[in-house]
């Protein structure tokens, strides 16, 4: 017969309950960073050994405010969730102290990782992904130099404006010039 302890349980056997609730927070992370790799317009991994807390809370700060994410993942459990989605390929990549910064916005995460890389020399790029394209350092910085979805969105849209205000001012020249004239010929009915 099972022993009851002071609280009234009984003794079940060698269950360690810790490292079964750390397989389970594990198997989460693992299938909520599977689910990043799927959605992400772009992810670039950087190596960060050297980074203090303060300055990593900042690039964290940085990025939310961008629209992106910063994440510092086990390399075992980022390759396992890396399996199945398009980025595949990165998988290579994962070696010593890594983080992962993603977006939606294909611009948004390499612009803000090169920004910060400038400022602190222990952020150094290894690559990253775009879908299904993996991306070397040097296309991750090359990225960096794009505008972003919504600078370019700005920008088609003041194209689209601009003919839409010179057909205004087009349509609008005539009935000003009849305006003009009809002013004319009564200023003239005036003097006569």
């Amino acid at each position: 017969m099972a022993k009851a302890n002071r609280w009234g349980l009984q003794d079940c056997g060698p269950v360690n309950w810790r490292q079964t609730v750390e397989r389970a927070e594990k198997r989460e992370f693992v299938t909520e960073l599977n689910e990043v790799f799927k959605a992400s317009g772009s992810v670039v991994v950087a190596h960060y050994a050297g980074v203090t807390v303060a300055q990593m809370n900042d690039f964290r700060s940085k990025m939310r405010a961008a629209g992106g994410t910063v994440k510092v993942a086990k390399n075992r459990l980022a390759k396992i969730a890396l399996q199945g989605t398009e980025s595949e390929g990165i998988v290579d990549l994962f070696k010593g102290q890594t983080l992962i910064a993603y977006s939606v916005d294909p611009i948004t995460a390499p612009k803000v990782v090169m920004e910060f890389a400038k400022t602190n020399d222990k952020v150094v790029v290894l690559g990253g992904a775009m879908g299904s394209t993996t991306l070397t350092a040097d296309a991750v910085k090359s990225l960096a130099t794009l505008p972003s979805l919504d600078e370019l969105r700005a920008k088609l849209l003041g194209m689209i404006q601009t003919p839409a205000t010179r057909i205004a001012s087009v349509v609008a020249a005539p009935a000003s010039q009849l305006a003009r004239v009809f002013a004319a010929y009564a200023k003239k009915d005036e003097a006569a």
